[in-house]
């Protein structure tokens, strides 16, 4: 009986941006759950200074060991740069000797500048924040005609940053918060200008946030005018826009903080709702990932109507960024009112076993390892639809 072939998946992970160590968590989740009797995984990792590992060098900064600190040339056999995955239809890096498990090719003689291909049927890149999350890279596996999992350019460009994103969402007639978008520049140049048209626009208490980050970093919450110019020198640090939003619930009440996972391309489902309750005032950084006491609520505390509501929104935010393969619709939900705003969208969420995407599909009736080959397929469907398009008037 003929063997099916396996279809040769590549986990890209870890990268330049401030959420490096999430994407490794995430990474080692799906590499440990993947189904290996119908996938071939090459792991390829992407080091804090940009450099491409593969093979037992990857493995090892999944690890958190540490490279070899001399510079690497492109054309090195232990790394290469973004530029060398560029290749007719594959992706091409350049692997060591291989010593690691996971990986699915054979040793061969090379020398230490011979170029040897690995190709990959789909790229699942487990990439957070920067460089990873905002199109950059998705551009990259455009240019080399892979398949990939999650959104495209456009919607990952959009998901990242907040300004683009609320305006999109505006313009589908969504309900988003009251907000303003500031520039860096201006608000170091004109700072009691912009200081009184934010007081003058919104009322305390206020978040401010760097336009394109994600994991929440350089977001602080303002109760009052004092906080306001340190908050904003904070998110300055980290982008040129800065979107200050006006707080759900006001100065007596605290927004509930509600969760939905969206997967799918032209016709995506939306799971169960979940709530986050965080051990601090706001799912900052620190109440995600370093300290305990967050509650994770699966599903949320919800009526059958704002369920429905929030799935419904969920879907139509999606759609609004141009997202595809899969999503992490945040809400806030005003708790006299009752009234939910979408606060964001996160298009390469946290997606280890324990994370709030997976567990609220497996809540749906999605267990993790069959998400994970459901968005490979969607990659891999999406990408022929793509293959459909004429790029020349030239048959």
């Amino acid at each position: 009986m003929e063997t099916m072939k396996k279809s040769r998946v590549g986990i890209l992970f870890g990268g330049r941006s401030g959420e490096h160590e999430v994407s490794l968590l995430s990474a080692a989740s799906v590499l440990e759950a993947i189904d290996k009797n119908k996938y071939e995984v090459v792991p390829i990792g992407i080091t804090k200074d940009g450099r491409w590992l593969t093979a037992n060098h990857a493995e090892n900064l999944l690890r958190g060991k540490k490279e070899p600190s001399q510079h690497l040339r492109a054309g090195d056999p232990q790394a290469t740069t973004a530029a060398a995955v560029l290749a007719t239809g594959s992706a091409m890096i350049v692997p060591p000797v291989p010593e690691a498990e996971l990986l699915p090719f054979q040793n061969e003689a090379r020398s230490s500048h011979s170029l040897n291909p690995i190709h990959v049927d789909v790229i699942f890149p487990v990439l957070h924040g920067t460089f990873g999350e905002d199109g950059t890279i998705q551009g990259l596996l455009e240019l080399a005609d892979i398949p990939y999992v999650g959104a495209g350019v456009l919607g990952s460009a959009a998901g990242m940053d907040k300004d683009m994103m609320k305006r999109l969402f505006a313009a589908a007639g969504l309900p988003i918060v009251k907000h303003l978008t500031v520039l860096r520049s201006d608000w170091q140049q004109e700072t009691k200008a912009v200081r009184r048209l934010i007081e003058d626009d919104l009322k305390y208490p206020l978040f401010v946030k760097p336009a394109n980050l994600g994991s929440s970093v350089g977001i602080s919450k303002v109760h009052g005018g004092d906080e306001l110019a340190p908050a904003m020198d904070e998110a300055a640090a980290y982008d040129r826009k800065i979107v200050v939003e006006q707080g759900v619930g006001g100065k007596k009440g605290k927004a509930r903080e509600i969760e939905c996972s969206v997967l799918g391309n032209e016709k995506p489902m939306a799971s169960v709702a979940g709530e986050v309750i965080p051990s601090k005032e706001f799912y900052d950084y620190a109440a995600k990932y370093l300290e305990e006491g967050s509650e994770l609520l699966i599903p949320a505390k919800l009526s059958k109507r704002q369920m429905r509501d929030v799935q419904e929104l969920a879907i139509a935010a999606f759609c609004a960024v141009e997202c595809s393969g899969l999503a992490r619709v945040d809400f806030l939900m005003d708790p006299q009112s009752k009234k939910i705003y979408i606060n964001e969208i996160n298009t390469m969420p946290g997606f280890t076993s324990i994370s709030m995407y997976p567990k609220l599909w497996a809540a749906s009736g999605l267990a993790y390892p069959d998400l994970i080959d459901r968005l490979i397929r969607l990659a891999i469907e999406r990408h022929a639809e793509k293959k459909k398009n004429r790029y020349s008037r030239s048959s």
